[in-house]
């Protein structure tokens, strides 16, 4: 089935519609990392830690889901992706929580530069419905180095994993 002649035609760049359907195939990999993470969480016996990566995992998907519904909106095509490769099987909490940092870190090297690809391009109406993933990068980031500096702080011996489980569900209340 051919598409209409009308959707056919849009302000969106070949470039910039490539980057965004590959944004939406890493924030659906973010999604499925985030809800591997809290299943392994959920086995471990860390409600806190699970119930917080499960919103994370949800959040991701938002993220998608809104690149998904833009690209939409300007008549594009947008492409569901498929996801592969997630890891189901962590060296301990820690690792997740370095895991998810390092996660964030390069989400937000991407929106910078898809930002800046949209800049040279002069698509300043992407550049714009960017700004918002720009500021919820900060708190992605913030978040993750938080539960970092939980774990560090708390330390897992003792009852200390069941510190950090409750420091972190905390963080789903803010």
């Amino acid at each position: 089935m051919k598409s209409s002649l009308i959707r056919q035609r849009t302000s969106l760049q070949d470039s910039i519609l490539e980057e965004l359907n590959k944004q939406m195939a890493i924030e659906a990999h973010s999604c499925a990392a985030y809800l591997s993470m809290s299943a392994w969480c959920h086995v471990q016996g860390l409600v806190g830690c699970a119930d917080y990566f499960k919103k994370q995992s949800g959040e991701e998907r938002e993220h998608q889901l809104r690149i998904f519904d833009y690209v939409t909106s300007m008549g594009a095509l947008a492409v569901s992706p498929e996801v592969r490769g997630v890891e189901a099987n962590f060296e301990g909490l820690r690792n997740i929580f370095e895991l998810a940092l390092d996660m964030e870190i390069a989400i937000t090297e991407r929106f910078n530069f898809l930002t800046e690809l949209c800049h040279k391009n002069k698509d300043y109406q992407t550049a714009k419905f960017l700004q918002w993933y720009l500021d919820e990068q900060m708190e992605e980031e913030e978040n993750a180095r938080r539960c970092l500096e939980l774990f560090d702080l708390i330390t897992p011996a003792n009852d200390g994993l069941y510190q950090i489980d409750k420091a972190v569900a905390k963080l789903n209340a803010e």
